[in-house]
């Protein structure tokens, strides 16, 4: 089998040390706020000149959480409940002859850091902490959006889900975090085939284990740690 070789040109900082909770595509919670960490061979300012004229970016980078040595032709769509199989070219599941995701970010600003030099500061990433990224690019709205286009058997977003959170517990984030929580708790993060309203769910997010159930169609949140 013919192979190529690719670099990691950074990683992403984000508030999601693991995959759970994740919201299912880039954009959907424009709140959440992440950082692009450049590889030491890569801080180099000048590889980002003229970045700033753009609005967003393409990132493309390394389903890590999913990497695997064999790949089926077909997956689970969790968007179909998980009860169907479709081809894996035909869905964005992160198992995949090549583990490899594209996600389409805002970008909020161009940084420096003292450790980690000139950075990108982004929103509405859908990426774990972690995450190898291997290139960048800028998104062109006349050539990147198809306002014609068709969207298979997901043809628009996921209707939210309503989240009741007690005013005490929100009040332990900080500020700039409650409001992105509540947006990544409104996409339901639980695995489309459950549906136990006894269960209690635990996710973690910006340093804090949530705990939430969810029933006759709203989403409780019962502790924040």
């Amino acid at each position: 089998m013919e192979q190529h070789s690719i670099k990691v040109i950074a990683h992403i900082r984000s508030d999601f040390p693991t995959k759970f909770g994740i919201p299912r595509q880039s954009g959907l919670v424009p709140q959440l706020r992440a950082t692009v960490v450049f590889e030491p061979e890569f801080r180099n300012a000048d590889a980002l000149r003229g970045i700033e004229g753009f609005s967003h970016l393409w990132l493309i980078w390394q389903f890590s959480g999913a990497v695997r040595d064999s790949w089926s032709p077909t997956v689970r769509p969790p968007r179909l409940g998980g009860n169907e199989r479709m081809g894996v070219f035909a869905t964005r599941s992160p198992f995949r002859p090549n583990p490899i995701g594209l996600s389409s970010v805002k970008l909020e600003g161009v940084g420096q850091e003292a450790e980690h030099g000139t950075v990108l500061y982004v929103s509405g990433a859908d990426l774990m902490d972690g995450t190898p990224i291997y290139d960048i690019k800028p998104y062109l709205p006349y050539a990147d959006c198809h306002v014609s286009a068709s969207g298979g058997f997901a043809p628009s977003p996921k209707e939210t889900i309503a989240v009741d959170c007690p005013a005490e517990l929100l009040h332990k984030l900080p500020p700039e975090c409650g409001e992105a929580l509540m947006g990544v708790l409104a996409q339901d993060p639980r695995p489309q085939y459950q549906d136990d309203p006894a269960r209690i769910y635990g996710m973690t997010f910006a340093g804090f284990e949530v705990k939430f159930r969810v029933e006759q169609g709203t989403l409780r949140v019962t502790e924040i740690e």
